[in-house]
């Protein structure tokens, strides 16, 4: 028989599970959750397992916090550098693999009920379809989890002795399990507990529920109801509310409190008559063993089904089209550019970016008609995005950040989106620009609709994540552009761009480097497009920005000189038109040309 490790990484601790020759031997390690750890602290807990378990030939793993496509790829990545040898690797979420471990696999679609430190519905039905409601993390969800009923208790004890004068039973337990002598001392506790230690006040509240606290009770009832009431939920997203499901409630809080898990299960039997529910026998790490053995049996078939099903519909150009692609190439004049002088480097520069202005002005046209598109949408309160990975993204932010104070726009008017989010803006996010899922999501969650205008902006003309926000912003109905620089690109015919606008500005002197005439000629296109759309929309008179925010001293000067160039009134006039006006340049200037 082969080797097979299954691995559960949760919030509290990591349970690997490692079977040879028929026989299981289980370990525990610390915590492990994608979103709360990093790719470094991964990789070591890998590596604490690796040397208790050295030899598997098939892996499947659960790991809290993996929700993305590019979440299960990057943990992969650790896990092949971590077992080089391994051919069969599944990632997964902690979810899928508690689902797993449910002993009764009959052709019932089933959803995962989970409160424990955390808590996550999530379900799966007979054909394989998925669910899930919750999962965001202490901040944003786990309602009903240990985490959230301990934090409720707190609010409600130091609530009701602001209100009442009066520190209940439930405030006393809690005192008592924590060692302080007074309320006021858990400002100070709470200041430095963290997601755990919360949550394990939520034995205190069973407690003081169990001995009819009034707090207490309003506490556990709410949280059973809301569990029951997204349980049902979930199930509702995979089958007809007729179909039989079977509910399967796990972790630890619904585990170890068996009298709120018979609330929880009667409210689903309530809001779902006929359904089955019972607790999950098996510790989840058994699901992720169990995972492994499916992978050990079907093998190739199963790596080739599950690589199918996690491509995406999304029409992007082939990998091919990128190695042809300009910027890929290498440039015959700067190829001995780590032998020049400095001032041979510095002339092949500025000529080379001498060089784009001609290429661009052949997609004069082009250009026009977009900000034509991008005025047409201004007035209908429409709105204009960037979207682009990397330095394409950046550039697409810088643009549209701009134009808060140069024009005094609202800041959702002109919107930069780039791959991998926030993060991304100062340093590399891994894999973020080829989750084509990702690109469309992103234009989804924004609202994107025929009112708006797209522009992507992609050196090589390939991204991903570009082509999937292209794909929704064409499904949403807005006008679309692509920005490349690669003239050679085969557009895919189901997802076309409305515009392409893609000079020839041939390779650049650091090879691949697009930060360099790419993101020049990025930035000047973009500088065209946004600027004459604000002249058009009448935020500019002669060329002056009447429309500017001052909000710093040297704007605050050059919009007293603005008011005063247009209007021929002195200083002291001029400031206090501005002043009444609460810096408004143009209506400044109508309030002094009256």
């Amino acid at each position: 028989m082969i080797n097979l490790l299954g691995i559960e990484c949760g919030a509290t601790h990591t349970v690997a599970m490692f079977e040879q020759d028929g026989e299981v031997t289980k370990t525990e390690f610390g915590p492990a959750n994608i979103r709360l750890i990093g790719k470094k602290q991964i990789s070591q807990l890998l590596r604490k397992i690796a040397e208790t378990f050295p030899n598997p030939k098939v892996i499947a793993i659960g790991m809290a916090g993996v929700r993305t496509c590019v979440d299960q790829q990057n943990l992969h990545k650790v896990i092949k550098k971590t077992w080089p040898n391994t051919e069969l690797i599944h990632t997964t979420n902690d979810l899928e693999t508690a689902l797993e471990a449910d002993s009764n696999r009959k052709q019932i679609s089933r959803v995962l009920v989970l409160s424990g430190t955390g808590s996550c519905c999530y379900g799966k039905s007979k054909k394989g379809s998925t669910s899930k409601i919750g999962g965001w993390g202490h901040i944003l969800g786990d309602k009903s989890s240990g985490y959230e009923i301990g934090l409720r208790a707190l609010k409600a004890c130091v609530f009701y002795l602001d209100r009442d004068d009066t520190w209940s039973t439930l405030g006393q337990r809690i005192l008592c399990r924590l060692q302080l002598n007074s309320p006021d001392q858990l400002i100070d506790w709470v200041a430095k507990a963290n997601k755990p230690e919360i949550a394990d006040l939520a034995k205190e509240v069973f407690m003081a529920w169990l001995k009819h606290d009034q707090i207490a009770i309003d506490i556990i009832n709410a949280a059973a109801s809301t569990l029951a009431k997204d349980a049902c939920a979930c199930a509702k997203k995979l089958t007809s509310k007729t179909d039989p499901v079977r509910f399967l409630l796990a972790g630890s809080v619904l585990l170890k409190q068996p009298k709120f898990a018979e609330m929880i299960a009667k409210n689903i039997r309530t809001l779902r008559p006929g359904s089955q529910v019972g607790t999950l026998k098996k510790e989840s790490c058994w699901g992720a063993l169990e995972l492994a053995r499916k992978m050990a049996k079907q093998s190739h078939q199963y790596e080739t089904k599950k690589l199918i099903k996690q491509k995406s519909i999304i029409p992007i150009p082939d990998l091919a089209s990128l190695g042809q692609a300009p910027t890929e190439q290498r440039h015959p004049l700067s190829t001995n550019l780590d032998r020049m002088t400095l001032d041979q480097a510095i002339e092949l520069f500025l000529n080379e970016d001498s060089q784009i202005p001609a290429a661009i002005i052949k997609d004069k046209i082009k250009i026009r008609q977009i900000v034509r598109w991008v005025v047409k949408a201004f007035k209908k309160d429409g709105r204009l995005f960037y979207c682009g990975a990397g330095t394409s993204g950046r550039l697409g932010i810088l643009d549209a950040s701009e134009c808060p104070p140069t024009f005094r726009t609202d800041p959702k008017q002109v919107q930069g989106i780039i791959a991998g989010g926030s993060a991304a803006i100062c340093q590399s996010v891994e894999g973020a620009e080829d989750d084509s899922d990702a690109g469309a999501e992103a234009i989804r969650f924004r609202g994107i609709n025929r009112d708006d205008v797209f522009i992507g902006i992609a050196a090589s003309g390939r991204t991903p994540f570009v082509w999937g926000a292209i794909w929704e912003a064409n499904k949403c109905g807005a006008k679309t552009a692509l920005l490349c620089f690669n003239p050679k690109i085969q557009i895919p015919q189901d997802n076309k761009p409305n515009i392409v606008i893609n000079p020839d500005i041939g390779p650049e002197l650091l090879t691949g480097s697009t930060r360099l005439k790419s993101g020049t000629a990025t930035k000047l296109i973009l500088n065209i497009i946004s600027t004459m759309a604000m002249v058009q929309s009448g935020k500019v008179i002669e060329n002056l920005m009447v429309d500017l925010d001052p909000s710093n001293t040297k704007l605050r000067d050059r919009a007293i000189r603005i008011v005063q160039q247009l209007t021929n009134a002195d200083e002291k006039l001029t400031l206090k038109a501005l002043e009444k006006n609460k810096w408004n340049v143009k209506k400044s200037i109508t309030h002094l040309k009256k």
